[in-house]
């Protein structure tokens, strides 16, 4: 880049006026436009202070390589080089990150003007992008090719090298915590040969930021309340193949809550309605979550008594010579602030009123923040966004907040196969089709072929979440499956039909499904199979009336660690048909967390079926075993015909489960936990009385253990039980294994 400033000598010439301004090499600029960057005009004199402004402004348009003003005679010369303009933006060299994704990260574009400064900027994001993915020895080379009418191709050569791991994470500074107990919490893991479905095992600087928050928050939940890092550094091993990350940390003391208390500053808001939201109690280990938690709990609850402006701040004490935490919640009136507007930004693809109908409050609504967070988490459970952030900003008026969404679409279709085997339906594989963002609209539609040894499956099903603009789902499915049950009952059974189903949410936790069904049911007898089952041999129509009604407060829906869910399912039929029975099931789940990874499970279900004016059918009774009681095959509890062994199910049955899951001690990327069970339960109630069945509705119970791996191609699980309680007509299944994957 070359500027010159030339001024002729002479003081006499220097005091003479510029008779005219001349623009020499403009040829995309015009020279109007020249001028009006220049600080002298036509008629004024020459001045070398006011020629060097000049000068600086014309270079800092970025419109030119090159620019020289000049004295000559009486006027002004103004040469430039114009900056030539960038015909074309290519990228070699890149495989593992395409070109798509560079071009929308580089800011300059074809017909704009090429500078060596824009250039070396784009060069810096390009290795941003490639260090974000661990390619810390990635380089890439500007290189122009000259055109013709001064244009030019702008080429970056990139040469990605190989991907930078994390070789250890070291912990310095730990006396509580093991190295491995720490490691365990951040999300930056060691590099090892089988994590290559993750990227976790890959320096990345952000994630670095991230893995000191998480360490804080693990601390203040274990009662360090001066936990600090003091610093977290990334240093390549000699060879440049690895990091090895340190973090330095100061632990402190460990505190206990002391005095706990409740204040309100809010009139007629009696204090004693809401202290027992309060999850912190004097005398245990501080928590910070469980603040957290409180703070959110008391901010809901006071909200439904009418308070819509509520401001809940934990006043904290620490008493370093007691070791003791005081924490007084302060439940006040926050400012006066409604919603103004709601702004969607980043949504291509999904409709405004899909991402808007998931919100709690709406324009107009008093600002409230729990109801935000409820918002967030709603958005990011419909699982149509990589992400979904919602912050609030300033309003046009002091009163006043605009609400901000911005999100990030993911690919909502899905084309799955899948392979596996389990124990009861032996070898399975699955197809799917599925599109759960239907045309922006929220709407799910899925195509379905399932065949396994003993079970063949296809359907057909669509969800409208929101029917007709409410907060009720609507959807359809039609079916016909297949399922040989000739090892348990000698029978076969063909079951074709559709259901249409409508669902709604009482509150936040508690849901309320219906539905409608209507099917052709036959069964297929064996040569051999038990009389009682032969009896109902053929085809009837079933008309069923059905609802369930689910109350869901599991910390996780997936891999639930605390809380509880309970479900009340009941069935109708005889709205038409051959079929008449009513039938009612009710199961529940509740979770208690030990420590960080275990976690007890106590559970329990139970169902009874009574045929109107008629006896039940051996596809309708209650065929229990296999996944619902471990130890027995499925049908293996309950009646059975002894001259054919055929299993006749029952009309009741309760089943209670208890298991504690576990870490088996091995590293946490393998995914493997262990698992204790006892299965107690009975099954009976079988309608006709003859000397050939045995029915007895005895309590029969097992034990075992189990391994589930969350394997890279799927989730394996194995269970081991040992029937304790049994009849000896009973059918025993210790081992159950299933295995499988979509891809």
């Amino acid at each position: 880049m070359a500027l010159a400033l030339i001024v002729h000598a002479g003081a006499s010439r220097a005091q003479n006026a510029i008779r005219d301004i001349r623009i020499e090499g403009a040829q995309r600029v015009d020279p109007d436009t020249v001028r009006s960057y220049l600080t002298l005009r036509a008629g004024e004199r020459f001045d070398e202070v006011k020629m060097d402004a000049s000068l600086k402004a014309l270079f800092g348009t970025g419109f030119f390589v090159d620019v020289t003003i000049r004295q000559q005679d009486s006027d002004l010369v103004v040469r430039v080089v114009e900056n030539p303009i960038i015909n074309r933006i290519a990228f070699e060299g890149n495989s593992r990150i395409d070109d798509k994704t560079l071009e929308a990260e580089v800011q300059l574009r074809p017909r704009t003007v090429y500078t060596r400064t824009r250039v070396q900027t784009d060069v810096k994001r390009i290795l941003d992008v490639y260090r974000r993915g661990g390619r810390f020895a990635a380089t890439v080379e500007p290189k122009i090719i000259t055109l013709p009418q001064n244009r030019v191709d702008l080429v970056f050569e990139i040469d990605e090298g190989q991907t930078t791991y994390v070789d250890r994470i070291v912990f310095v500074g730990n006396r509580r915590f093991s190295d491995g107990q720490l490691r365990s919490e951040v999300q930056t893991e060691e590099y090892r040969w089988y994590k290559f479905l993750s990227s976790d095992d890959v320096y990345d600087p952000d994630r670095l930021a991230y893995d000191r928050e998480l360490l804080r928050k693990f601390y203040l939940s274990k009662g360090y309340a001066d936990f600090r890092v003091v610093s977290a550094v990334a240093e390549l091993v000699p060879e440049r193949t690895g990091f090895v990350v340190t973090f330095t940390v100061e632990e402190g003391q460990r505190y206990k809550f002391g005095k706990i208390d409740v204040v309100s500053q809010l009139p007629d808001l009696d204090v004693e309605q809401v202290r027992q939201l309060v999850t912190t109690a004097s005398g245990d280990w501080y928590n910070a979550d469980a603040v957290d938690k409180t703070i959110e709990a008391l901010t809901d609850e006071v909200g439904r008594f009418g308070y819509a402006f509520v401001d809940v701040k934990p006043s904290v004490n620490r008493d370093r010579d007691t070791l003791r935490v005081d924490v007084s919640y302060g439940i006040a009136e926050g400012p006066r602030v409604y919603v103004d507007r709601i702004e969607i930004e980043g949504n291509v693809r999904t409709l405004d009123r899909v991402i808007r109908r998931e919100f709690r409050l709406q324009e107009g609504d008093a600002f409230n923040t729990a109801k935000i967070r409820r918002t967030r988490q709603r958005l990011r459970n419909l699982g149509y966004f990589e992400k979904a952030e919602v912050t609030n900003v300033q309003g046009d008026e002091p009163d006043r907040t605009t609400i901000k969404v911005d999100v990030t679409e993911r690919s909502t279709g899905e084309l799955s196969l899948g392979a596996g085997f389990s124990s009861s339906l032996g070898p399975l594989t699955d197809i799917g089709i599925r599109e759960r963002n239907l045309l922006g609209r929220g709407q799910d539609l899925r195509l379905g072929l399932s065949i396994a040894q003993f079970r063949q499956q296809a359907d057909i099903s669509f969800t409208e979440p929101y029917f007709l603009d409410r907060n009720v789902s609507a959807g359809v499915d039609i079916f016909s499956i297949r399922r040989d049950l000739l090892d348990e009952s000698s029978f076969r059974l063909n079951s074709t039909g559709t259901s249409l189903r409508t669902g709604y949410r009482l509150s936040e936790t508690l849901r309320q499904n219906l539905r409608y069904t209507a099917r052709v049911d036959d069964i297929i007898a064996g040569t051999e199979t038990s009389r009682f089952i032969q009896d109902q041999e053929g085809a009837k129509v079933v008309s069923l009336v059905g609802q369930e009604i689910v109350y869901d407060k599991r910390d996780n829906r997936f891999d639930p660690s605390d809380g509880y869910i309970v479900s009340l399912g009941t069935d109708f039929a005889g709205l038409g048909g051959d079929i008449n029975f009513a039938r009612g099931i009710v199961k529940g789940t509740v979770y208690f967390p030990f420590g960080d990874q275990v976690v007890l499970g106590l559970g329990g279900r139970a169902g009874y079926i009574a045929g109107l004016g008629q006896n039940t059918r051996i596809n309708d009774r209650f065929l229990v075993g296999g996944d619902d009681f471990r130890g027995f095959e499925l049908g293996g509890v309950g009646a059975r015909d002894t001259r054919t062994d055929d299993a006749l199910g029952g009309t009741y049955y309760a089943v209670s489960t208890t298991e504690l899951a576990f870490p088996l001690g091995l590293p946490k990327e393998f995914n493997v936990r262990g698992r204790v069970f006892t299965d107690i339960g009975t099954v009976g109630g079988f309608e006709i009385d003859a000397p050939e069945v045995r029915d007895e509705s005895s309590i029969r119970a097992s034990v075992g253990f189990g391994i589930t791996y969350v394997s890279p191609f799927g989730p394996l699980r194995l269970d081991v039980a040992q029937p304790i309680l049994k009849e000896d007509f009973d059918k025993i299944d210790r081992f159950l294994f299933s295995f499988g994957t979509r891809f």
